[in-house]
């Protein structure tokens, strides 16, 4: 009796131990590695399986998943007229929702909602997915709701308003970084005089540290490195690149890097002892970081035959190969040392084999599962992928959700799924999707 009770404790630790989070944008570390096994090597002929659907309004932010619970936001309109046109803003009266599923049902545990108009262009809905820590969800929505809610009962712990706290200018398509914890901190993008990047004690809300002046922040998020020694902040927002300090906001280093229209929206790649980032207009930098201390040197600079320049989508980096969406469309793989392009292909997004041209602006979410990758297109398609230095080859191919979204004059899906519990979760601007990939 003994022997088969340590047997069911054993194997009922093994199944906790399996059972993966994703509780922020990109997963546990921000880098789309989903390390849980037993995923399915190919879609099923007939279609993927279902587990639940639930309806939800508009919104570019992705979903995250911590234990039995899921958290999204959304944008529930109620009077304006949502006008697509990329640099138009938009006067939208409304309410913005976070919403605690169920893992398993997708029955709503608790939603915590609040008025909110919009003037801004796209204006779907929030832009950041939740950041879940320590019994906390951080949500920061299109017009700059900073909200700490109680995972538990989605009681509200402390909030502000950025661009009232900083006297910032609301971006033209909305505050878009993705919060960051680190330590005790809770890191964001607000705008203002010298209040670019902002930390705040993630228990009470209170400010810590502040740092960085620009005329627009972009819409890219607090990215960390390992570098130089130290660990180092990254932000990167409309003119340049730029180095802090997570525990003080003190600047390490900054690069010029100016973006048309403010486009910085990739989070910066490392690979080795190289990063690099991009944005609109095909623009893109790569640096060599130092190893004694927090310092770069200009690598490389982009041009048209040189470098990748995301306007959507952070490219996944793995043995100093970058794999992401460029600016036209094709998915690509560049070496980050030198910005040398290996190959491109517009497939993922379009399921079209060609080299040409894809989507204009186009975005995939690119996330390594073992020796293979999933690839989420703005088609709603999912992708099984093995990407080379060499070659892309797909494996298998799915419809996971209907692009009902819109984006520059085409239907789209502009959200990053998670993975958690051997499933993926993904949105569009009308349902959540519970999808199981568990192999069969």
């Amino acid at each position: 009796m003994i022997r088969i009770l340590c047997s069911a404790v054993l194997i009922l630790i093994s199944i906790v131990a399996q059972a993966g989070d994703w509780p922020q944008w990109m997963g546990p570390n921000r880098d789309d590695d989903w390390t849980e096994t037993g995923i399915v090597e190919a879609f099923p002929e007939g279609g993927v399986t279902y587990r639940w659907r639930k309806p939800i309004s508009g919104g570019f932010a992705g979903p995250a998943v911590v234990g039995d619970r899921v958290f999204v936001t959304d944008y529930l309109k109620s009077a304006g007229d949502n006008k697509p046109a990329p640099t138009l803003r938009n006067e939208l009266q409304g309410r913005e929702r976070v919403f605690c599923l169920d893992a398993k049902t997708g029955d709503e545990i608790w939603k915590h909602e609040y008025e909110c108009n919009y003037t801004i262009s796209y204006p779907a809905g929030p832009r950041c997915t939740p950041t879940v820590d320590d019994g906390r969800v951080f949500a920061l929505g299109a017009m700059g709701d900073l909200i700490c809610l109680d995972a538990e009962t989605g009681d509200v712990v402390w909030s502000k308003n950025l661009p009232q706290t900083y006297d910032a200018p609301v971006p033209l398509w909305g505050y878009a970084g993705h919060p960051l914890v680190y330590e005790n901190l809770l890191i964001c993008m607000a705008g203002g005089d010298g209040s670019a990047a902002v930390a705040f004690d993630k228990d009470t809300g209170k400010e810590v540290w502040k740092a960085l002046s620009t005329p627009e922040i972009g819409y890219a998020p607090p990215t960390l490195i390992e570098a130089g020694g130290v660990t180092q902040l990254l932000i990167f927002h409309g003119m340049s690149l730029n180095s802090v300090n997570p525990r003080t906001g003190a600047v390490y280093w900054s690069e010029p890097l100016a973006m048309a229209y403010a486009m910085a929206i990739m989070a910066p790649r490392k690979g080795g002892d190289f990063l690099f980032a991009g944005g609109h207009s095909g623009k893109s930098l790569g640096l060599k970081l130092d190893a004694s201390q927090p310092a770069v040197t200009r690598a490389w600079q982009g041009s048209k035959t040189v470098g990748l320049a995301p306007v959507s989508g952070t490219p996944f980096v793995e043995d100093g190969i970058a794999y992401g969406i460029d600016g036209n469309g094709l998915f690509r793989a560049m070496r980050v040392e030198t910005g040398e392009r290996l190959w491109s292909t517009a497939k993922p997004v379009n399921g079209q084999d060609n080299d040409r041209r894809g989507a204009n602006e186009g975005a995939t979410f690119v996330t390594r599962n073992g020796n293979r990758f999933f690839i989420f297109g703005e088609n709603g398609d999912l992708v099984i992928a093995r990407l080379s230095p060499e070659k892309y080859d797909e494996v298998s191919r799915t419809k996971l959700l209907d692009p009902v979204g819109v984006g520059l004059g085409r239907s789209v899906v502009w959200s990053h799924p998670a993975y958690a519990n051997r499933c993926v979760f993904a949105r569009n601007d009308q349902e959540i999707v519970c999808v199981s990939l568990v192999a069969g």
